[in-house]
Parts: C-alpha cells; sequence; structure tokens
C-alpha cells in the first residue's frame, strides 16, 4: 500500500514540479510589480494596485475558460497512445485521435482570442466607471492609464495560457519554467527602463509598469510558441490558424470552461468580502489579513499545480478506463498536500514572526499580534484550501466541472461567509473571526468536492457493468 503510494506520489510530482515552480515564479512575477510600483509613491501603488486587482479579476476568469483544455488534451493523446485495434484500425484510430488534439488547440485558441479582446474591452470600461464608485480622482486618472497599457496584455496573456494547457495536457511542460523565470528577469528590467526612461527613452512613470507587463506577456507567449514548435511530439498538433476552428469542439470547451471561469471569479470575490470585512476593525486589522493572505496565496501554488497534475492524469486514466488508477491518483495528490502543509504549519507556528517579518512593518505590533493569531488559523486552514482545490481538479478530470462550481457556491457563499460573519461580529472574535469563517467554508467545500468525486467515479465505473 505505502509503495504503491509512494510509485503514485513520484509519478505525480514529475507532473506537478515543474507546474509548482512556474506557478511561484509567476507570483515573483507580479511582486517585481508591486515593488516598482511602491517605489513611486503611495498614489502610484494605490493606483496600480487597483489596476492590477481589475486586470487579474479579469485574467483570472479568462483563464478558466481555457483551463480544461489540458484535460482534454490529455484524454485524447492516452487514446491515441493505446489504441489497440487492428494495425490498420489502430493506425487511423491514432490519426483520428491526433486530429483531435489539433482541433481542441485550435478551438482553445480561438476562445483565448475572444476572450482576450472582449476581456480588455471590459477592462478599459471598468477604469472609466471607477469614478462612480467613490474613488480618489487623482488615482482614478492613474488607474485608467494604466488599465490602457495592461489591456493589450491580456490577448497574448491568454493565447500563453491556451498553449500552457496544450503542452501540459501532453505531459511536457519543462519550457514553461524556464520562461516563466527568464521573464521575472525581463520584466524587472523593462519596469526599470520604462519607468525611468532609461536609454534616451521616455520617463512613463506608472505607465511603463503596464507597457513592461504586456510585452512580457507578449514575448512569454512566443517563447512558449517557439518552444512547442520544436518539440517533435508537440509540434504537428500547433497550429495558430484559429480561423478553422471546429464550432462543435468550441462549444464543448466553453460548456466545461465557462463553469470554471464562474468558479475562480466565485473565489476571488469570497476573499475580496473578506478583506473589506477584515478592513471594518482598522487598518492594523486590515494589514494582518493581507500579510496572512499574502502567505496563504504564496503557499496555494503548491496546491494549483497538484490541482493540475492530479487532473491531467485523471483525464488519462479515464480515457484508458482505469479507475483504480483514478482513485490512486486522489491519495497521491492528498498525500502529497499533507505533506507540504505539515511542514509549512510547523513553520508558522514556531516562527510566525520571522514569516511575518517581509509583509509586516516591526513596529506596528497590533498589527503583528493580529497576524500570529491568524497564522495559527492559518496552519490548518490550509489543509482544507489545498484539498478544495485539488478537489476542483480532480473533478475537472472526470469533465465535471458544473459540480465545481455548484459546490464551491455552497461553501463560500452559503457556509463560509455566514460563518465569517457570525465569528467576527455575533461573537465579537474581529478579524479572527473572519478566517475562522474561512477556514469553516473551505473545509466544507473540500469535503463535499471529494464526496463529490468518490461518487462521480463510483458511477462511471458502474456504467460498463449496467451496459
Amino acid at each position: 500500500m505505502l509503495t504503491t503510494l509512494l510509485r503514485d506520489s513520484r509519478t505525480l510530482g514529475a507532473l506537478a514540479i515543474p507546474l509548482i515552480l512556474t506557478q511561484l515564479a509567476q507570483v515573483a512575477l507580479t511582486t517585481t510589480d508591486t515593488v516598482m510600483m511602491g517605489l513611486l509613491g503611495t498614489t502610484e501603488l494605490a493606483a496600480g494596485g487597483l489596476a492590477i486587482v481589475i486586470f487579474n479579476q479579469i485574467r483570472t476568469m479568462g483563464v478558466g475558460l481555457v483551463t480544461s483544455v489540458g484535460n482534454q488534451i490529455a484524454a485524447a493523446a492516452a487514446r491515441a497512445e493505446h489504441a489497440t485495434t487492428g494495425s490498420d484500425d489502430k493506425s487511423a484510430q491514432q490519426t483520428a485521435h491526433h486530429d483531435e488534439v489539433r482541433a481542441i488547440v485550435r478551438a482553445s485558441l480561438a476562445i483565448a482570442t475572444l476572450a482576450g479582446i472582449t476581456g480588455a474591452l471590459v477592462m478599459i470600461l471598468t477604469g472609466h466607471l471607477l469614478t462612480w464608485l467613490g474613488q480618489d480622482a487623482a488615482v482614478v486618472d492613474l488607474t485608467q492609464t494604466m488599465l490602457y497599457a495592461l489591456a493589450p496584455g491580456l490577448l497574448p496573456c491568454l493565447w500563453f495560457q491556451a498553449v500552457r494547457q496544450f503542452t501540459v495536457g501532453m505531459r511536457r511542460p519543462q519550457a514553461l519554467l524556464q520562461i516563466t523565470i527568464a521573464s521575472i528577469a525581463v520584466n524587472a528590467a523593462l519596469n526599470w527602463i520604462l519607468i525611468h526612461g532609461t536609454f534616451g527613452l521616455p520617463r512613463l512613470g506608472l505607465t511603463g509598469v503596464g507597457i513592461a507587463t504586456s510585452t512580457v506577456y507578449l514575448l512569454s507567449f512566443v517563447a512558449l510558441y517557439l518552444a512547442a514548435k520544436r518539440d517533435s511530439e508537440l509540434a504537428p498538433h500547433l497550429t495558430l490558424d484559429i480561423t478553422r476552428a471546429d464550432a462543435a469542439t468550441v462549444k464543448r470547451l466553453l460548456s466545461l470552461g465557462v463553469p470554471i471561469a464562474a468558479t475562480y471569479g466565485s473565489e476571488a470575490g469570497f476573499f475580496s468580502v473578506t478583506a473589506l470585512m477584515a478592513g471594518s476593525f482598522g487598518p492594523d486589522a486590515l494589514a494582518a489579513h493581507t500579510a496572512v493572505n499574502q502567505l496563504v496565496y504564496i503557499v496555494f501554488q503548491v496546491a494549483v499545480g497538484l490541482s493540475h497534475a492530479a487532473s491531467i492524469n485523471v483525464s488519462r486514466e479515464i480515457a484508458l478506463g482505469n479507475h483504480d488508477g483514478a482513485r490512486r491518483i486522489k491519495n497521491a495528490a492528498l498525500a502529497c498536500a499533507a505533506a507540504v502543509m505539515t511542514l509549512v504549519g510547523i513553520v508558522y507556528l514556531t516562527l510566525p514572526r520571522l514569516v511575518l517579518a517581509p509583509f509586516l512593518d516591526t513596529g506596528s505590533e497590533q498589527a503583528l499580534t493580529i497576524a500570529t493569531q491568524l497564522l495559527i488559523v492559518t496552519a490548518f486552514l490550509q489543509f482544507f484550501d489545498c484539498t478544495q482545490n485539488i478537489g476542483v481538479g480532480l473533478l475537472r478530470g472526470l469533465d465535471d466541472t458544473k459540480s465545481g462550481f455548484r459546490i464551491t457556491l455552497i461553501g463560500y457563499w452559503a457556509i463560509g461567509l455566514p460563518a465569517a460573519w457570525l465569528f467576527a461580529y455575533a461573537l465579537s472574535l474581529d478579524t479572527l473571526g473572519i478566517w475562522l469563517g474561512l477556514l469553516t467554508g473551505l473545509a466544507a467545500t473540500a469535503l463535499l468536492l471529494l464526496r463529490r468525486y468518490n461518487t462521480a467515479l463510483d458511477a462511471r465505473q458502474a456504467q460498463p457493468a449496467a451496459a
């Protein structure tokens, strides 16, 4: 039993580790932008931060639209690899499956194009509505300018995500990490050059950060596309001719992707509301909430990598009719998550001030005290946060994205938010109560998702016997 678990964990890790490192590198990318904006001044940081919040909300939902692509690619590739009929029929089946992969790639790029253009327009429109939302006029002016610079970057960003899902689905994500790491250095250099007008260029200030970000998204897409084109296994399937995208494939991907986009949007909204709740208890509470939330976000990237890897492997096992393999993937993913979260939790509980030092001013004793209390909750909360993300990925591996959306709505909004209000306000636990509510909501979501996965897998396994 233990030997099987270790073997499955190694197999999962081979795909998960590059994805986890890529996710962490992307966090470093956004952190660089934040640091650069902070050097420009408080107003610039406020405006740039607001612009990035708007951009990230739209980008996250756009990414959700193409997230299922990796699962569809993995299933088609598995069927092509394991065609088992006679030699002539086998060759014909493999050709059909390869054509299916190519059709999925075309459709995903078509969806990314539509989402990129639409999202850019929504982003700019949102910028013009900020004045009506009670924001400071000086901040709004800078935010609008920043959004104009960021909007063109959404299209190559989503193209990159579509190609990324293709490479992950084919289980060849190695180029992702190198490209993302290189993009950190390129982004930092471009930020500095465009902000300060180095090499005779105009001094663009905050706008330079937006232009640098858009440029890096474009360069990253080009680099990943060229890397895939140099890969003999990937190149035959990769085409940019979206005019030939199959309408039925586009519709199928959208039917899977829209619930994922809604799930991502719902989760982001849930955490945004809790931030507003924390702000109601004063600046120290909000600062503590923000610092601990950033720590959770960083560690959450481990969950994202494990979730994607588990999801892709489940798609492969289901395509091959191996339901026991799909169950073992769940166990391996949860075991890996538990091991990592245990180590992180120990650090939180034993070295809280060291962990919080990069995020909080050591002179703010009240904020440090609150944040230290929140870390105790976080040490347990992150187990459920990681588990619920893996659960969504497992269901995605079964092409069940609607259940994931419904369950997260229940867990976040019907259980988590009322619990946060009850603990924070009715029981007067303030910010600590908010995080106890978050823990409650995430725990409920995780348990419901795993229950749904087991039920759905049992139903699938019973289908051949009933036929």
